[in-house]
């Protein structure tokens, strides 16, 4: 039942409305509604149950496992959100004048810090909103660099087949040609596919490494060479820094720029459209193009760096400074893990993964890469089950729901076939992923018996199996009260 349905005229649920000033509510007669807003009316109590059941219909990684492969959803800190939801930090005005906010400013500038040393890179921008706001930012300050040197020829962005989709985006976002290179059966590029695509043309290349396919590209420094010979610059998609955090850094590889997914990596919250946040880091071809604005230290304190110090600065990318909250919350993450903690972040991801992994394995999955040890993540493939059990990777996915655990990530990479992306992070228990392998197998073993029971799950969801075409093409989300 929605919420609309349950109103009654007379009922509200006004005992926890914030308080206002009078000053507030003196709306301009011009601005003023002329009709009802029409909101449900509801008591406190059917409100409150209202949406507690639907929070209990909703999965979450707070209720059960969730290992969607290149989205890292990891246990948040409750004490993050605790810290971060400080007076003095969710009062503040984002107009408030720099030297009133030392305290955030502060925070902001020691994250920037710990995020620089964690990725070897020379700056980093907190600003960008999201991962998608953090890859467009890192290929506009490319854009922006060659543009700055008179080399306009230079259209041209290569992207790997197995890329996020955003990498592509991106790139003709910032009026550029995407260059496809294909991966190798091991998952990884060779370079006699690169060096042909490699002219006075190549403005860079957008890579993620480990990759999406799960596997660390071991040529990384030969591709990184043959890119700035020819000219152009390197792009590190931060989606699956987690693998590599305390033991790799991007600016090692020789990486120009790279985007962090605060959300993944540093656990701030994650899912449902946002908040998000996006930070960027750059290389020393980099540096005058940041974002802004971004934080700065003198003499005199903390300050907000802006456009008319980084007169070269691609701009801003939102109203103010980025998700602050959410930056706040990364920065206690941080704080929390120290220098000792940083690494036992993707050695304990790694471990799991390949655990994982080879328990799959034991039971009956191909894996996509058999050779390749596994980074945080890795690809099982049912092409085998598709062909003689008729079982999918969407048939799977569903029947996971009656154990309780959410699918992997399903059908992407696209080029594996009945692909089935799976990262149970760090956070996760032995138990916890022993009980995924014992779902797993069993739900092969059905397979094998009565394919229909897989076919018609899930049996124990608040919706059964649902036409997912249509509820694309035609999804029902406005509620018209009955005439």
């Amino acid at each position: 039942m929605l919420i609309f349905e349950q109103s009654r005229a007379g009922r509200h649920a006004s005992a926890q409305t914030p308080e206002t000033s009078s000053n507030a509510l003196q709306i301009p007669e011009a601005l003023a509604r002329k009709t009802k807003l029409g909101l449900p009316e509801a008591s406190e109590l059917d409100v409150i149950r209202h949406y507690t059941r639907l929070s209990q219909k909703n999965f979450s990684i707070d209720t059960n496992f969730y290992p969607l492969g290149s989205c890292t959803m990891k246990y948040n800190p409750r004490v993050c959100n605790s810290l971060a939801l400080n007076d003095g930090f969710l009062n503040a005005h984002p107009h408030t004048p720099d030297e009133h906010i030392q305290g955030t400013l502060s925070c902001m500038f020691h994250l920037q810090e710990i995020l620089q040393e964690v990725t070897g890179m020379k700056a980093v921008s907190l600003t960008p909103m999201a991962g998608a706001q953090g890859e467009f930012s890192g290929i506009a300050m490319i854009k922006a660099y060659h543009d700055d040197r008179q080399d306009f020829e230079r259209n041209e962005i290569i992207v790997p087949d197995a890329a996020h989709g955003t990498n592509p985006a991106t790139a003709i976002m910032c009026g550029y040609k995407v260059v496809e290179i294909r991966t190798n059966r091991d998952g990884n590029i060779n370079l006699h596919d690169l060096e042909p695509l490699l002219s006075e043309k190549t403005a860079g290349i957008m890579l993620t490494n480990p990759s999406t396919l799960g596997v660390f590209e071991p040529n990384i420094k030969e591709i990184a060479n043959m890119v700035h010979e020819a000219g152009g610059l390197l792009y590190y998609d931060g989606a699956n820094l987690n693998a590599i955090l305390g033991k790799v850094r991007p600016g090692d590889m020789d990486f120009d720029v790279i985007h962090m997914n605060l959300h993944k990596t540093f656990s701030t919250p994650h899912g449902g459209g946002g908040p998000g946040s996006g930070a960027i880091g750059v290389g020393r071809r980099l540096v005058p193009y940041m974002p802004t604005p971004f934080v700065g230290k003198s003499e005199h304190g903390y300050h907000y760096v802006d456009e008319k110090q980084a007169p070269k600065s691609i701009g801003k990318l939102s109203a103010f400074a980025g998700n602050v909250g959410v930056n706040l919350r990364a920065y206690i993450y941080a704080l929390l893990l120290g220098k000792q903690g940083m690494p036992r972040i993707a050695e304990f991801a790694t471990l799991n993964a390949n655990y994982l992994m080879k328990q799959l394995e034991k039971v009956g999955f191909e894996l996509a890469f058999p050779k390749r040890r596994a980074s945080h993540e890795f690809i099982v493939t049912l092409k085998k089950q598709a062909k003689d059990l008729n079982l999918t990777a969407t048939d799977v996915a569903k029947r996971l729901l009656d154990y309780g655990m959410h699918a992997p990530t399903i059908y992407f990479p696209l080029l594996v076939a009945e692909c089935m992306l799976i990262e149970p992070t760090e956070t996760e228990s032995k138990q916890t992923i022993d009980r995924f392998v014992e779902a797993m197998s069993d739900i092969l073993k059905q397979a094998e018996k009565d394919i229909e029971v897989i076919k018609q799950a899930p049996h124990t969801a608040p919706n059964r199996r649902l036409d997912d075409a249509k509820a694309v093409k035609q999804p029902n989300l406005v509620w018209n009260p009955a005439q």
